[in-house]
């Protein structure tokens, strides 16, 4: 196996999707510093064409984005929400501003993870689009790109992974 023992490299094969959270609050400290972390995401022209929303737990529209998703238990227990969305404004090329969104929420992500918290990338939610953005209270000048449930972790989180020669398309 390659040595994978900086702290970077560490952290992206230690962090794992967490799902379950223990109740206990996320400092506004620990939501600033993983909102930095996203904001200093690569963007092409570097337009930085994401925003964000942070939902508390105990805001009513924690509720209404988990009637929005079959993940409705992991958003009811999370500390917070963070929805990720792209400005259509700021957008100049759809393939690029969204794998800038994708880099924002890795990064996002790391931070959490780094942070000691967790947290899982609710993709699903954004399949209805209009739907999830009215019970967020976001405009539809943004596309939303995916919520991002933290808390405090009351789980450890699994995974495997392919072997990487089975993901490459020929040797080097």
């Amino acid at each position: 196996m390659i040595e994978m023992d900086t702290p970077v490299l560490k952290a992206i094969r230690e962090r794992r999707s967490i799902r379950k959270f223990t109740g206990d609050a996320v400092s506004r400290e620990d939501i600033l510093t993983i909102l930095e972390a996203g904001r200093w995401a690569p963007s092409g022209l570097n337009n930085q064409p994401w925003r964000f929303l942070v939902i508390p737990a105990g805001d009513p529209r924690q509720e209404k984005l988990a009637e929005c998703t079959k993940y409705a238990h992991v958003v009811r227990q999370s500390a917070a929400l963070i929805c990720i969305t792209l400005d259509k404004e700021r957008m100049y090329s759809e393939m690029k501003d969204h794998q800038g969104a994708g880099a924002c929420i890795q990064n996002m992500l790391l931070a959490v993870h780094d942070l000691g918290l967790g947290a899982v990338w609710l993709g699903q939610i954004i399949n209805d689009q209009d739907a999830a953005l009215e019970a967020a209270g976001i405009p539809d000048t943004q596309e939303l790109q995916a919520v991002l449930a933290i808390g405090q972790p009351a789980q450890d989180g699994t995974s495997t992974r392919l072997e990487l020669a089975d993901l490459m398309l020929e040797e080097f």
